[in-house]
């Protein structure tokens, strides 16, 4: 299995940027996709996952601001980021839960945004 991230770059405050991330491979029909970010000096935590079924989990902190879509038929999830914020840099990766094959991690695409 193999994930190709995408999308990343340098926005300013208040802008916005949609991440793209394509899954290949054995892929269960049934599993979780989503995006986690890890900033400098700091863990890497969880930004929004969607299932196949389309729910839905959010960190608190991108509530209201990020959207988490997917395409199963293309085996691909989305991230538009909107109203980004300083705070938002981070390097994105893009994962895939993929049943009791395991866990899988895109290569991250970073996300710069400018005060």
């Amino acid at each position: 299995v193999q994930l190709q991230a995408s999308g990343g770059g340098l926005v300013q405050a208040g802008g916005s940027l949609r991440l793209s991330c394509a899954a290949s491979g054995t892929i269960f029909n049934i599993n979780t996709m989503g995006w986690y970010r890890q900033a400098p000096r700091r863990q890497r935590e969880l930004v929004a996952v969607i299932t196949s079924g389309g729910n839905t989990n959010y960190a608190d902190s991108v509530k209201g601001r990020f959207t988490v879509s997917r395409d199963n038929a293309k085996n691909s999830v989305y991230l538009q980021m909107n109203s980004l914020k300083p705070e938002d840099t981070a390097v994105y990766y893009c994962k895939l839960a993929n049943g009791f094959l395991g866990d899988y991690w895109g290569q991250g695409t970073l996300v710069t945004v400018s005060s």
